[in-house]
């Protein structure tokens, strides 16, 4: 018990609270995608790498140009440029995505390979170092020509840019130049030949708390992409960038997030409605109702108003009808319950009667009056019996199994022997759909019936109809009054109790043709009795 007790009072969650959290993570999934997932910031990242590649793929093609017009000699070139190799996602990025479609001819684009999920914040970047070199005539040339360009670009782009020799000794940038990058990861790379870009730690100096939650303000992008000529490194542009805040993105496409936000919160509350509409609401609703059924009220015996779908329309279909069935058995108990106290009630009051007055009176009655006294206690008694077969057979009919079906002339043979003074005709023969016995037990009480009421002849007629078979049984006996009609069915209703009549042969042939979802009924006519059974069609 305290086990059960224990598992009764155990907190679950409302339906509703249910719901309520699977909204609330609905809502948050958008967000769980810019924070967690960096949708957002990571392709402010990219779009970042993308015009940093863009900007010094155009000052690299100024510096090969500006190196290829010198005059003298031939500045000297670093190393072979290197293929791409597959896509790598390490500190760093060095290589080129594939393609959907293979570029061709002398087409070879550079697309953006940072990724905040997948490639690693290196330290801020080192200082420069001396230089081990000195920087060629020719270098330090265009990187004089090529000096404004860069100053200029920067005002446009708030980028970093530097123009770094084969050596990795800068000659075009800010006040470092003469100074070596040669030591710094991505530069070392980009002077073998690739392309390479990385994230790096961004020191800043009064960090703003709005912008904390966003990883794309504290990290800066640079990008080291070779100068070719001839296929050979004779530089690198080396850039810098930091990306855009994705607050002040937001913020500049305020009507989009709006927008967005609008959408998510009206996608939330169509399938907040849904669910409230369509599984909530009727299942509190069912709950209520099952409740108040609980309680005895039968006013809750009707349809929901809303039942949301197909599966709560069926299961408050199904509750309802049983519920109704055990409205109903509870009343028929309770009413079969009185009328079997009284029934019984009657013939034990005559027996403990006549038993007192044969105690207490003994010397003072006469022979003949102790022998009526006893003949009224055995009557009483077989009349309580009589009651009690009765009661058996009526439970049966309640609970018998159903099915199989029988021949009509089979079980009227059958029956003929105990009924030899009643003349039994069958007009048609058909097939019954209830098994032999049942079927002996329906007739059997029917021409017993009969015969109680004075018929010497009983008649079977059947017919198929529309909805099934109807079996027709009629009788030349004393036939039944208007008045006694309407109780003809009623348990112990009888005009023969004086005689032993039980008023329940009527009540088990019923009990047991619904057991089959048959009918009985009486047919009004002007002399005997008929009355007639319908019989659905069978479900193969």
């Amino acid at each position: 018990m305290e086990i059960s007790n224990s598992f009764r009072d155990r907190w679950r969650p409302s339906i509703s609270l249910v719901i309520a959290i699977v909204l609330g993570i609905m809502l948050l999934v958008p967000l769980a995608g810019i924070v967690f997932f960096r949708v957002y910031e990571n392709q402010l990242i990219q779009t970042t790498e993308g015009e940093l590649i863009a900007q010094s793929a155009a000052i690299a093609a100024i510096a090969a140009q500006y190196l290829k017009q010198q005059d003298g000699d031939i500045p000297p070139l670093g190393p072979v440029a290197r293929p791409p190799s597959p896509y790598s996602a390490g500190p760093l990025s060095s290589s080129v995505r594939r393609y959907d479609k293979a570029p061709t001819g002398d087409w070879t684009p550079q697309l953006p390979m940072l990724d905040l999920n997948r490639t690693a914040v290196l330290p801020s970047r080192p200082d420069p170092r001396a230089s081990e070199y000195e920087i060629h005539p020719a270098y330090r040339d265009a990187g004089k020509a090529i000096e404004q360009v860069l100053k200029d670009t920067q005002k446009l782009t708030l980028a970093g840019f530097r123009v770094l020799d084969p050596n990795g000794t800068i000659i075009a940038g800010r006040d470092d130049t003469g100074l070596s990058l040669a030591h710094v990861a991505e530069v070392k790379n980009a002077l073998a030949g690739r392309y390479t870009s990385v994230l790096r730690e961004r020191v800043v100096q009064n960090p703003q708390p709005i912008y904390s939650i966003s990883r794309g303000t504290s990290v800066r992008v640079f990008t080291a992409l070779p100068i070719l000529i001839d296929n050979r490194v004779a530089g690198i542009v080396y850039a810098s960038r930091t990306p855009s805040n994705i607050l002040r993105e937001m913020f500049l496409k305020w009507e989009t997030v709006v927008l967005v936000l609008a959408f998510v919160l009206s996608a939330t509350f169509i399938v907040g409605f849904i669910f409230a509409r369509g599984i909530a609401g009727p299942i509190k609703a069912l709950t209520d109702r099952s409740l108040k059924i609980g309680r005895g009220d039968r006013d809750a015996l009707k349809p929901l108003r809303i039942h949301g779908n197909r599966e709560i329309h069926a299961l408050s279909t199904s509750m309802l009808e049983t519920s109704r069935k055990l409205f109903d058995r509870n009343e028929y108990i309770s009413t079969f319950a009185n009328h079997v106290t009284h029934e019984l009630k009657t013939p034990l009051t005559a027996i403990q009667g006549a038993a007192e007055l044969l105690k207490d009176g003994a010397e003072e009655l006469s022979c003949s009056e102790r022998e009526k006294f006893l003949k009224n206690i055995l009557a009483d008694t077989e009349r309580a019996s009589r009651l009690l077969n009765r009661l058996r057979e009526l439970a049966r009919a309640d609970s018998v199994s159903i099915g199989g079906t029988s021949r009509l002339s089979e079980v009227l043979e059958g029956i003929r022997t105990r009924f030899n003074q009643v003349l039994i005709e069958a007009e048609r023969d058909c097939t019954l759909p209830m098994s032999a016995e049942n079927a002996r037990i329906v007739i059997e009480n029917m021409i017993d019936n009969s015969v109680r009421h004075g018929a010497d002849r009983v008649v079977f007629s059947s017919k198929d109809t529309s909805s099934g078979l109807r079996l027709e049984i009629s009788d030349n006996g004393e036939g039944i009054s208007a008045g006694n009609q309407e109780q003809v069915f009623d348990l112990f209703f009888t005009t023969r109790r004086e005689s032993g009549g039980t008023g329940m042969g009527l009540g088990i042939i019923r009990a047991l043709l619904k057991a089959h979802h048959a009918s009985i009924a009486l047919v009004p006519q002007d002399t005997g009795a008929c009355f007639r059974i319908d019989f659905p069609h069978t479900q193969e």
